[in-house]
């Protein structure tokens, strides 16, 4: 019997994506079919542009189609963003997923963490927005190597500064280096509208949030003005540290922000010439509280000095040093904060029976 459409949908239906478990029709991952002969050229919308198991399911689908007597797969990748409508976003309408950033308390890698996402999102091929909700300490202008103040266009929107291929916005782009923010949570309120509505985004398939630490008005404000996808906590190893993670956690909750998971950063230090790493402050602690959560411990960072070294020069190490080990385990971490993303959009429209997002084939 030779090929035909229905017979390559009826293979594709036994391919399931490897994060969310079910397979490629039923996900509405399958666009136009074209057989011509033994080839075929299929068109296969990925739930996230960063999708960590590209590869897999390409391999998966071509065993699938050879299986039924195709000799020639062609593919080309789309994106479907799952979960939410551009409607749900009507100050940033051209953005598929917020993800915001937090940490319980300071001093534990947040910011680092968040620079890092994104260039690691744009690494994998998506469209990416940077916005440095840390008002009163904002640091993502020197670790993206940000010295300029943005610039209004002519309809008044505010341009994002462009950096490493993403879009950015901080507050420490706006003000001295060493001028003190004394601002009460309406200027808080006010500031974060304006870095959401006024500024000209564009389409973006990530908005990367970089929260302050702690529990305050910035998460509540946030919320209150648009769909966030899912956050993210990082912590460090100590067990002490999991209090912290549990109030992060409590706090999302309370605002009906889904967490992905957990990152612990500064997971043991490896002496020059290598050896067996050394658990400085500890060991353990994003793993256990990932467990008494009941999220995924999304990845484990260990202490590497070019990080901050990078960080302090401007450029995510994720980009200046794209093959060093430190790079691919936060690219690897990247990738897997977009694949629990897809996991926690469709639930979300399981839930809710909201639609999902085209976006163009690029």
């Amino acid at each position: 019997m030779s090929l035909n459409e229905t017979i390559v949908r009826q293979a594709l239906q036994t391919v399931n994506d490897p994060e969310i478990g079910k397979d490629l029709v039923t996900l509405n991952m399958v666009g136009k079919i074209s057989v011509s002969g033994s080839a075929v050229q299929v068109v296969i919308d990925l739930t996230t542009p960063a999708c960590p198991l590209k590869g897999k399911i390409q391999d998966d689908i071509e065993q699938a189609l050879t299986r039924v007597g195709a000799d020639q797969v062609d593919i080309e990748w789309g994106v479907q963003l799952a979960g939410q409508s551009h409607q749900q976003q009507s100050l940033v309408p051209g953005i598929g997923y917020v993800i915001a950033v937090g940490a319980g308390k300071g001093g534990v890698g947040k910011s680092t963490m968040a620079v890092n996402l994104a260039a690691g999102l744009v690494r994998s091929g998506a469209r990416v927005g940077l916005l440095d909700a840390d008002i009163y300490g904002p640091s993502i202008p020197t670790m993206m190597g940000l010295n300029e103040k943005p610039k209004a266009g002519a309809d008044k929107k505010i341009l994002p500064m462009q950096a490493h291929g993403m879009k950015v916005i901080s507050m420490g782009s706006f003000v001295d280096d060493e001028a003190a923010l004394v601002w009460r949570g309406p200027m808080l309120n006010k500031a974060l509208r304006q870095f959401f509505a006024d500024v000209r985004w564009g389409d973006l398939d990530y908005l990367v949030v970089d929260l302050p630490p702690g529990t305050g008005d910035v998460p509540l404000s946030i919320a209150q003005m648009v769909t966030v996808g899912a956050a993210v906590i990082v912590t460090t190893p100590q067990d002490v540290a999991v209090a912290d993670v549990l109030r992060a956690k409590t706090m999302f909750d309370t605002l009906k922000i889904p967490v992905a998971g957990v990152i612990e950063n500064m997971a043991g230090f490896t002496p020059p010439g290598g050896g067996v790493p050394i658990p400085l402050f500890g060991e353990g602690g994003g793993e256990k509280a990932a467990k008494r959560l009941g999220v995924p411990l999304i990845g484990q960072l260990p202490i590497d000095a070019r990080v901050s070294n990078q960080g302090d020069e401007g450029t995510p190490v994720v980009l200046a040093d794209p093959q060093s080990d430190i790079a691919l385990t936060m690219l690897e971490l990247a990738q897997n904060v977009a694949g629990r993303l897809s996991v926690l959009a469709l639930e979300r429209k399981a839930d809710t029976g909201a639609g999902s997002i085209q976006v163009d084939h690029r």
